[in-house]
């Protein structure tokens, strides 16, 4: 059984990869709009932003690698697929 056990680095790495593909498959299938995406990215910039106020606590290093990565998420799908922006 201990050859199927993860490190915790590697278990992060699984849950990437899911969610990424989870989110360039919503969008390829029009689940998502590139706007949906802006506000994701969006409501993760202000998490980081606003971490010490966070209603859903967790590591400060976390938020902030997760506020990098939705924006090169973000911006990967919008090349990609296109779509309108968000409104302001």
């Amino acid at each position: 059984m201990a050859q199927f056990e993860l490190t915790e680095a590697q278990a992060n790495e699984k849950t990437m990869v899911i969610l990424q593909s989870l989110l360039c498959l919503m969008r390829e299938k029009n689940l998502l709009t590139r706007a949906d995406i802006e506000d994701l990215c969006a409501k993760v910039q202000m998490r980081a932003a606003q971490h010490e106020r966070d209603p859903l606590p967790c590591c400060a290093e976390g938020v902030t690698a997760a506020a990098n990565e939705m924006t090169q998420i973000g911006d990967y799908i919008g090349k990609k697929y296109g779509g309108k922006h968000r409104r302001f």
